[in-house]
């Protein structure tokens, strides 16, 4: 690293370090001093007097931070407005994506047995519109709930990407895949749109035209009811924000590795669900570009990883694939679906000393397709 760039870097954390909410930089400013060392080409054991273990993870932390992701997160240590400054998630604000998004949980359903007509349906992480939970209604369901970090999007916004769902649904448009999206998952055997869920009749009621003036209307009361729809966003959310035993399905996409506190969601979605409902969940545990290979961010220490996520409202926290699925397992569910993709894994010696455990299987796991039942009675639980 130049040692100009090294010094912007330093400097930058030390001010963090002085302000009032500054705690743990002194400790990522010593691992970062070790790094620049370190890349400076001095023995990083007779220099910084740091065990060659310590060195090592220094060392790989900086080789595999992107410099702008560490610097965003620097910002809203220094500048803490910059902290609340996200108006954007990407995604949602296309009409296809959420199309896509939606069908595909919905065929997927379908194909494992589950409810593929359903009346309530939640979302964790809708992003920058509600497009998803507009698809789930014009497929019949009557009650939407989002639920978010952040309130993100508008109401012109949102009534733009509803009018270009009706006309995605009046054409039963093929659904939009990989050539489209390439990172979105699950993947689908037959793009085509599924008539054989979303048929004639039930298309016929669910986009009539009263309907969509009910929808349009809900949308405009700032997410409210509107002659037997329901639309309403809860930003911030707690367990509490939903009755329990209200939902027919809960889904998220590419939302769960955000969580600050994913036991929580898991035990809160499982108290929403009623009795029988699921959950529809696409899990990205690459390091959404905050380090130079898709799984760098496991090589990062926490120190380091403390300054890239900075005052963040959220960025990524790094739990692996099992630990997802032992929270869902014991918040109470049945797991239906488990489908991985994997990726070429790091060198075990790479890793940061937290991950040094990690199994070979979550190693791989770039990301995963989750699908999971509340029981309907205890019966159900312990067969």
């Amino acid at each position: 690293m130049p040692d100009g760039l090294g010094g912007t870097v330093k400097v930058a954390l030390l001010a963090a370090c002085v302000s009032p909410a500054g705690g743990g930089i002194s400790e990522i400013v010593g691992q970062l001093d070790r790094s620049l060392v370190a890349f400076d080409g001095v023995e990083v054991a007779e220099a910084s007097g740091c065990t060659t273990n310590h060195a090592t993870e220094s060392m790989n932390s900086m080789r595999q931070v992107r410099l702008r992701t560490l610097l965003r997160g620097l910002s809203t240590l220094l500048l803490p407005v910059a902290s609340s400054s996200w108006r954007s998630t990407g995604g949602t604000c296309s009409s296809r994506y959420c199309y896509s998004v939606w069908l595909r949980h919905l065929i997927r359903a379908h194909d494992a047995g589950l409810n593929s007509s359903p009346d309530a349906v939640a979302e964790l992480g809708p992003g920058d519109s509600l497009g998803i939970g507009i698809a789930a209604l014009l497929s019949g369901a009557t009650s939407y709930a989002g639920f978010d970090a952040v309130r993100y999007g508008t109401l012109q916004g949102n009534l733009v990407v509803l009018d270009e769902l009706v006309g995605l649904f009046h054409r039963r448009e093929r659904i939009p895949g990989p050539e489209e999206f390439p990172e979105v998952t699950p993947l689908l055997g037959d793009y085509a749109f599924p008539g054989q869920i979303l048929t004639s009749a039930r298309l016929g009621r669910a986009l009539d035209g009263g309907r969509i003036r009910s929808i349009r209307l809900a949308l405009s009361k700032n997410e409210g009811r509107a002659n037997g729809v329901q639309i309403k966003l809860h930003a911030p959310w707690d367990t509490g924000s939903a009755a329990p035993d209200s939902v027919d399905m809960v889904y998220s996409q590419a939302v769960l590795e955000h969580l600050n506190d994913p036991k929580m969601a898991y035990s809160a979605m499982y108290r929403w669900l009623r009795p029988g409902g699921f959950m529809s969940h696409a899990i990205d545990y690459r390091s959404h570009a905050s380090t130079r290979d898709w799984n760098g961010h496991w090589t990062v220490s926490d120190a380091v990883w403390r300054a890239v996520v900075g005052r963040r409202p959220f960025w990524i926290n790094r739990l692996p694939h099992s630990a997802h699925m032992s929270l869902i397992e014991q918040a109470g569910f049945r797991v239906r679906t488990d489908e991985r993709v994997e990726g070429l894994p790091l060198p075990r010696h790479k890793l940061a000393s937290r991950f040094a455990g990690l199994s070979d299987v979550d190693l791989r796991t770039m990301t995963a397709f989750v699908q999971a039942v509340k029981p309907k009675a205890r019966q159900d639980e312990a067969s």
